[in-house]
């Protein structure tokens, strides 16, 4: 019999928003500043506070980091007003009449009525602004194409498919098992059997979906949080396969691993682009950025964002594609280039920046920079981008499995 859970919502309650940090602190931890005046000096108190997010993460920080999170909590409640008004004048799914298309799919700019068109530019300004929690489910199912995804295949389709993946072990079912234990491992609800068992569902049912993608280390991380944001195992299933099979570039989670390796050639372009002192000051260092990028695009900032900033992230990105990463990761970089500047070993550039996207709190101030200080960069430039790097990564991943397989027939004989 197919497991209930599959078919009901995730039981797991989400907490509300921070309203006031008092009420947050789990535990405090004080620490001193010594600050000199003439012959005396005084220590101030620097209290360090432990809660939980939006999405029940713990989180640590100071007093600084929990101002910004009731900040950003009560922009998050105006931001719902917008909606929950747009709702009741326009009508509850107003955002389901066809739009423009980010990715060029859709319907062309001709054909569109006013009506239309108004609703496309008003949504991409709102979800920029930020998709109110409660409603993200449907908004997400709707502007990134699962819903329409799911609709071309018959209504039992995922129980079906768990049902024909039980009991059945492969390398990607292993490697899941595997990393189980080890996504998020402190959340109060991934941490669980129940948690891990619709986990386990929804990553070894798209492994066998899609067996030329199979599973990939990352994805764990991804399908948790869509887990947490979706509430229901089958929506968070289609939100993942619409992520993997028209969101992002084609074999990013592959075996070889390409077109990740191809995104990160298209990041140093630009980077050089537009962050050109960062780019020529990382060069002369010798450090590659794909010791940072590589986590981040697989992960798509799952594991290095704070979760509320990871989803408004994500709103952009089912609205508007791939592109939103690179202008995320350009904007870490910008927000952090006076230090890099100043940084001279790879270790301390690297600190530098996981720090920095650690503590982002606040998702306006990293929104702001991608698209008022990053600037525009479109579908299109992106895939000339791609094009050209392409033959470089292949030929590249060609010698190295070359090497690794002169290497095997050497050690046999």
């Amino acid at each position: 019999m197919f497991s209930p859970q599959a078919q009901k919502e995730i039981s797991y309650g989400f907490p509300s928003l921070i309203a006031q940090w008092k009420n947050t602190i789990i535990t405090t931890t004080s620490t001193t500043k010594a600050t000199h005046n003439t012959s005396n000096s005084w220590k101030t108190p620097c209290l360090n506070v432990k809660f939980q997010d939006l999405y029940d993460f713990a989180v640590e920080g100071n007093i600084d980091d929990v101002n910004v999170l009731n900040e950003v909590s009560e922009r998050v409640r105006q931001q719902a007003k917008v909606w929950w008004a747009l709702e009741e004048s326009k009508g509850a799914n107003w955002y389901l009449q066809p739009q423009i298309s980010s990715n060029g799919e859709g319907i062309s700019v001709a054909s569109l009525k006013l009506s239309v068109l108004t609703n496309t530019i008003s949504l991409r300004k709102l979800i920029r602004k930020g998709i109110p929690p409660t409603l993200r489910p449907k908004v997400w199912l709707s502007v990134s194409g699962a819903a329409k995804k799911r609709s071309t295949v018959p209504e039992s389709y995922y129980e079906d498919l768990i049902l024909a993946t039980h009991g059945k072990v492969t390398p990607s079912t292993r490697q899941i098992d595997h990393d189980l234990p080890r996504t998020f491992p402190t959340h109060p609800w991934l941490d669980t059997p129940e948690g891990q068992a619709t986990l386990r569902r929804v990553l070894v049912g798209y492994s066998f979906r899609d067996s030329e993608v199979g599973y990939c280390q990352g994805l764990n991380y991804v399908a948790a949080l869509l887990l947490l944001v979706m509430k229901t195992e089958e929506d968070a299933f289609w939100m993942l396969a619409v992520l993997l099979e028209n969101v992002l570039v084609n074999d990013c989670y592959t075996d070889n691993l390409s077109g990740c390796h191809v995104e990160q050639r298209v990041f140093k372009d630009l980077l050089v682009k537009k962050c050109p002192r960062i780019a020529a000051h990382l060069e002369v260092m010798g450090f590659d950025v794909s010791l940072v990028v590589t986590e981040w695009f697989l992960c798509l900032f799952s594991k290095c964002l704070p979760s509320e900033t990871t989803m408004r992230v994500w709103d952009v990105l089912f609205n508007e594609g791939a592109k939103v990463l690179f202008q995320v990761a350009l904007a870490i970089f910008k927000m952090k280039e006076e230090e890099l500047l100043t940084a001279h070993q790879i270790g301390d550039a690297i600190n530098i920046l996981q720090t920095a996207s650690h503590h982002l709190y606040d998702p306006d101030e990293l929104l702001t920079v991608c698209f008022d200080k990053i600037g525009s960069l479109t579908t299109n430039a992106i895939t000339k981008q791609r094009k050209k790097q392409e033959p470089t990564v292949l030929a590249e991943l060609d010698q190295r499995l070359r090497r690794l397989n002169s290497v095997k027939l050497n050690d046999e004989q």
